[in-house]
């Protein structure tokens, strides 16, 4: 599994959107430290800190600001992953690589899945027959048996094991990220882990945690 970090923005605008409720915006001391392509960095200040804190207490209704703040990021995981993820559809938007259209670009490699010692011995069978069939679907699309090709091309799709590795470009808000950390901590998926892991890489991180 590989997260990288595209862009993460919307610190002022949450922070100003929190105190909207009570007219409090004089007790705002939060400022930006720096702004770039990809990342806006906000100094919270401890009165926003304090009041974010409580609402984030309060429960995921109260502390609405956490939904104005996003981050984008490229994912790779695997499809068994990326099923536990589709859970997520409320705060989660992500575009993936195409299986459909790149999958026969090239023969595939142990590297194209999440394997772990001791599972490559089958993993390779697995993928050896599957190249063996992309190879007689290439071969039939230049012939132009394109209804046989078809029919190879979904042997293949049902073949393709859970663990092929998959990129997609995700955005997620704060309270998002939130909600995953508190659901997903004590999951027996290992990626779970790492994209926790993740999470505390994040510019004021504490707004997931805390």
């Amino acid at each position: 599994m590989k997260i990288e970090t595209l862009q993460v923005s919307g610190f002022l605008p949450a922070i100003i959107a929190m105190r909207n409720p009570m007219d409090s915006w004089a007790r705002s001391d939060t400022y930006m430290s720096y702004e770039t392509d990809r990342i806006s960095e906000a100094i919270i200040g401890e009165k926003d800190r304090e009041l974010s804190l409580k609402l984030q207490n309060a429960g995921p209704e109260h502390c609405k600001h956490l939904r104005m703040i996003v981050v984008w990021a490229n994912i790779v995981a695997s499809r068994y992953w990326w099923i536990e993820a589709d859970t997520y559809r409320m705060g989660m938007e992500k575009i993936s690589c195409s299986t459909m259209h790149k999958l026969m670009a090239r023969p595939l490699t142990i590297d194209d899945f999440e394997h772990e010692n001791g599972n490559e011995l089958a993993l390779n069978r697995i993928i050896e027959m599957i190249n063996g069939r992309m190879k007689n679907y290439q071969e039939l699309i230049k012939d132009s048996r394109e209804e046989e090709a078809k029919k190879v091309w979904r042997e293949i799709i049902q073949l393709l094991p859970q663990s092929y590795l998959q990129r997609r470009t995700v955005m997620m808000s704060y309270a998002t990220l939130r909600n995953i950390v508190r659901q997903r901590q004590n999951h027996k998926l290992a990626e779970w882990k790492e994209f926790i892991s993740w999470c505390k890489t994040l510019p004021n991180s504490w707004m997931i945690f805390d």
